[in-house]
């Protein structure tokens, strides 16, 4: 997409010591086609130059609403922007937008927006957990602004805890999703504990060599990073991914093999109201692991005997407690019998599972790509189709499903 023709974003930058990373936002934003002008307060400028905001953006950097008065910046950019985002947005920022406040250009702008507000919190602990904040968080998400949950982690000097600035990659996945659904994310999951499973397995075969597959865990992050988002307890047990951040506020629980992922959700999964099972587990895995390398010999390595693994989605459905949704995904492809949604519907019967998302998989689908689309299949019979678009418009949906069963249970 020409940056000429694309989405118009707004990014707010306020002053705090995470202001570095609205580099990043900025950088990630124009080279997927984003329009975007930088309205920084003045503090934020004492931590990053105008000239590095107006040489990213190929955009003027104004503070005050007195710059270039016969465009009416104040009104203007807000009324013409499909996206503000606020990254970082200090505990002042937060209480002076809950408040209404309009005392230079980037609280001028939030006041005329009348596109989808995202916040991306970053202050010290006290300040996230102190009742003002949190009043004034819940105000602004009263009003329809979402504002993300910050992450846990190291903050200025020796300091660490919640109020870490999200990863700046994470900041933009939730502001494509904001451009991708505008009506934004209800905190409907607020109160509710979930269980999601994500990345490939790996199945040893030496100390050097393992059976895997293709996933990246990028669905599964989507899934954990909406839930959170939306307000729930979120524990990710993660298998290998593409070297992929933490998602804010999840808990993460890291495992390499099938039947550690086995382990870990069983544990996991108690007490919890939803489980999604995403990740891409191995079918198979070998009966014995080598003590040592094994090595090229010059003639054709014995065969390799291999041994079936645990069924961890159907486990899971015998196993959960009442009124637990538990959601499987199911990624295939076409043959003789029948195409990807036909093998999909005979899955979910053999599973047992209340909902099941299908995706068609091969080259440039599903795997290893930012893009995610397929069909979510019902216990009940029902069918929706998940349109091509990012994985955590994909997550949104499927989180949407889950919801509105949760409330009738």
């Amino acid at each position: 997409m020409n940056a000429v023709d694309g989405p118009r974003v707004v990014l707010g930058v306020a002053g705090g010591i995470a202001a570095y990373k609205s580099a990043e936002v900025l950088r990630r934003f124009t080279e997927s086609g984003h329009r975007v002008r930088v309205v920084p307060t003045p503090s934020a400028l004492e931590f990053v130059g105008a000239a590095t905001f107006e040489a990213l953006s190929g955009q003027p950097v104004h503070t005050g609403v007195f710059a270039d008065v016969h465009q009416v910046p104040h009104v203007r950019l807000g009324k013409e922007a499909d996206l503000v985002v606020v990254a970082p947005a200090t505990a002042d920022l937060l209480a002076r937008a809950a408040q209404g406040r309009a005392d230079d250009l980037l609280t001028a702008t939030l006041l005329t927006a009348r596109c989808p507000v995202l916040f991306a919190p970053a202050m010290h602990t006290e300040m996230w957990e102190h009742p003002a904040t949190r009043a004034n968080v819940a105000l602004l998400r009263s009003r329809g602004a979402v504002v993300m949950e910050p992450a846990s982690g190291r903050l200025t000097g020796a300091d660490t805890g919640p109020g870490r600035l999200p990863e700046p990659e994470q900041i933009v996945e939730l502001g494509r999703l904001l451009l991708e659904r505008p009506d934004g994310l209800p905190q409907d999951l607020a109160g509710r504990r979930v269980v999601v499973s994500a990345g490939g397995t790996r199945e040893p075969l030496d100390p050097v060599r393992f059976l895997g597959n293709r996933s990246s865990g990028r669905q599964g992050y989507a899934l954990a990073a909406v839930a959170a988002q939306r307000g729930a307890a979120v524990t990710l047990v993660a298998a290998h991914t593409a070297d992929l951040a933490d998602p804010a506020a999840v808990e993460v629980v890291r495992v390499g093999s099938a039947l550690e992922l086995r382990d870990a959700m069983h544990a996991a999964v108690k007490g919890a109201d939803a489980v999604v099972m995403a990740a891409a587990v191995a079918d198979f895995r070998p009966v014995s692991l080598a003590g040592h390398k094994i090595k090229k010999t010059g003639s054709d390595p014995e065969p390799l005997a291999l041994t079936t693994n645990p069924d961890i989605l159907v486990e899971l459905v015998g196993a959960r407690e009442p009124g637990q949704i538990v959601v499987g995904f199911a990624a295939e492809t076409g043959d003789d019998t029948g195409d990807a949604l036909h093998h999909g519907r005979q899955k979910l019967a053999r599973k047992g599972c209340d909902l099941l998302v299908v995706n068609a998989v091969g080259d440039g689908m599903a795997f290893e790509v930012p893009e995610n689309a397929g069909w979510l299949l019902a216990a009940d019979g029902s069918e929706t189709v998940l349109p091509h678009g990012s994985k955590a418009l994909l997550a949104s949906r499927v989180w949407d499903a889950v919801a509105a069963r949760l409330r009738d249970r």
